[in-house]
């Protein structure tokens, strides 16, 4: 079942932007129509509704109020500033690049019908894909996804993931083994109050690419997501995953482009 372009950029705006995007946090603030998070090992996030134009200030002049709620909370080591491509924002890049953010890769903003992401096809031979259940298997999934996205393993990951699970809301970790090693993994987190699951950190290590682990992955995740009475699926997606996503029927409604600041 296809939705309608403009039908699924309405959903991500109306259902998965601002009070969405705040789960986990464990303080939220304001400035103006701006969302300030504070999230657990002392990272920061900035997020807007829609803007369109007709707005009383601009998004870029909200730039530098935002930034000094965070610089004002000593604890905090780095922020991420939210943009997408089809809001209303000049001079919005120039303005983050001035007060010392530095653009991040832009990702796909990618959603449909959970119902297009569920295949007959089987895990590929020898893959077995299961939900995580252990703290240990829990540690080594962070590890393992650091280095699918080529990142180095970050202080306090499973930790903050661990303290997820605890909260009991929907969230599931999902990872596929391949010969008893852990080759790919991602987790499914509902957006409370909306039929919209969120499919975020789905990575397969380089070597084990190209096999159908990821397709198996997203299988798994989608028909938890179903039967937990989920409709739509959401994902901000890499190039090495839009593809997978797009032939599996969710389309791109939007770009999203990730702003870091980190405290010198």
């Amino acid at each position: 079942m296809t939705e309608p372009a403009a039908r699924l950029l309405d959903v991500y705006d109306s259902l998965l932007r601002t009070n969405a995007e705040m789960q986990g946090a464990v303080h939220v603030g304001r400035v103006g129509p701006l969302y300030l998070a504070i999230f657990p090992g002392g990272q920061g996030f900035i997020t807007s509704p829609r803007f369109s134009g007709g707005e009383p200030t601009p998004l870029s002049e909200l730039v530098a109020p935002a930034l000094e709620y965070f610089t004002a909370h000593s604890g905090i080591t780095k922020v991420e500033f939210k943009t997408r491509a089809h809001d209303y924002a000049p001079g919005l890049h120039e303005t983050l690049l001035s007060h010392g953010f530095t653009a991040g890769e832009p990702e796909s903003v990618m959603l449909g019908r959970l119902e297009n992401l569920v295949s007959d096809r089987p895990a590929p031979q020898g893959v077995q894909v299961r939900r995580i259940s252990t703290t240990s298997e829990l540690e080594q999934m962070c590890v393992m996804s650091a280095d699918a996205f080529g990142q180095p393993s970050a202080p306090g990951t499973a930790q903050e993931l661990a303290t997820r699970m605890d909260l009991a809301d929907g969230v599931e970790l999902w990872a596929a083994w391949a010969g008893g090693l852990m080759v790919g993994a991602g987790r499914i987190e509902p957006v409370a109050g909306t039929e919209v699951v969120g499919f975020w950190g789905g990575g397969v290590l380089p070597g084990y690419r190209g096999h159908g682990i990821y397709r198996a992955l997203t299988n798994a995740r989608a028909r938890s997501a179903m039967a937990t009475g989920h409709s739509f699926a959401h994902s901000d997606s890499t190039e090495y995953s839009r593809p997978i996503l797009e032939r599996q029927g969710l389309a791109k409604v939007t770009t999203t482009t990730p702003y870091l600041w980190k405290r010198s």
